[in-house]
């Protein structure tokens, strides 16, 4: 944001946020932080109004599925 960005999206996979994490991502100058459920998120991370939390478990259910009927996986990221 200092350089000229209009705004900032940061997205990670497993959140492990502790501490005072969750107060600092709110309170900071992120638009968004985008995490997957693959770690139980914590009430206050669901709260925060720049925090989305998404579900990953339609897509590990589907690639389950798949291998379990021999498909394809790798097609569900094309």
């Amino acid at each position: 944001m200092n350089n000229g960005a209009l705004s900032v999206t940061a997205y990670i996979t497993h959140g492990v946020l502790s501490g005072a994490a969750v107060q600092r991502i709110s309170s900071s100058k992120l638009e968004e932080l985008v995490i997957t459920d693959s770690i139980q998120p914590r009430g206050e991370m669901v709260a925060s109004s720049n925090i989305r939390v998404i579900s990953t478990a339609a897509l590990i259910g589907e690639a389950i599925n798949r291998t379990s009927h021999e498909s394809s996986v790798s097609s569900l990221f094309d």
